[in-house]
């Protein structure tokens, strides 16, 4: 198989990207076709449909599988098959998303923008059908143990991010999107309590600090420390 085309997104590194699509509705990303698919005959009539299905490569997983996987939806501790999960560690490295199609862009080959992606910069495009919802969206299907949303996070912000963000053309897109990720908490899923530790998740041109703390009630809260320029080296 060849790849038709790769992602442009928000997300440069995997560490933080949205488990599943369209949690982070602000992330922009766009699918660059690529010769000789980025004939603008290929996508006629796409516009007509919202939604996308995309057929992708893990590229940054490694070429190596395993038969149980630890679902951060059971806490990363317990195990199931991976054929009952959504695990990047697959046979294949195979991966199915559903994106917004929100423009075609044919003026230089064809790019695409897409909403609410989940998927990190670089990412190889094997495939694109559209979604039907009459026969996709079934109501009545079980969804295992990720029967629902996971809950999500309150996300503060400090004097020295908030500054960063007023200074910046993009400051409150970039604060929304800062704020969708993190309430979703990208650290491992057995770190699920306050610590002194201080993670990083890089977001566009920017490396976001942040630290998971307790609020007056006991609740988990994420806290933005900071909002950096990463180092070359990284």
């Amino acid at each position: 198989m060849q790849p038709i085309g790769h992602i442009e997104s928000d997300f440069p590194d995997k560490f933080g990207v949205p488990r599943q699509p369209g949690l982070a509705s602000v992330a922009h990303a766009e699918l660059i076709l690529v010769s000789p698919y980025d004939d603008p005959l290929a996508v006629r009539g796409l516009d007509a449909f919202s939604h996308l299905w995309l057929t992708f490569v893990f590229h940054h997983s490694p070429e190596r599988w395993t038969p149980l996987v630890r679902p951060p939806r059971l806490g990363g501790n317990a195990k199931v098959g991976v054929f009952a999960s959504r695990s990047t560690h697959r046979p294949n490295r195979l991966g199915l998303s559903l994106v917004e199609l929100l423009e075609i862009d044919t003026s230089h080959g064809v790019r695409l923008v897409l909403g609410g992606c989940d998927l990190v910069s670089g990412t190889p495009v094997l495939d694109i059908k559209p979604y039907l919802p009459w026969v996709e969206a079934r109501t009545d299907a079980r969804a295992g143990y990720a029967p629902e949303a996971p809950s999500l996070l309150e996300v503060r912000f400090s004097d020295a991010a908030e500054a960063v963000l007023a200074a910046r053309s993009d400051g409150t897109s970039l604060r929304e999107l800062i704020r969708q990720v993190l309430a979703q908490d990208p650290r491992p899923a057995y770190r699920n309590g306050a610590e002194e530790r201080v993670y990083g998740v890089r977001l566009r041109d920017i490396d976001v600090r942040f630290q998971a703390m307790e609020d007056a009630s006991r609740n988990i809260v994420l806290r933005v420390v900071d909002i950096v320029s990463p180092s070359p080296e990284a």
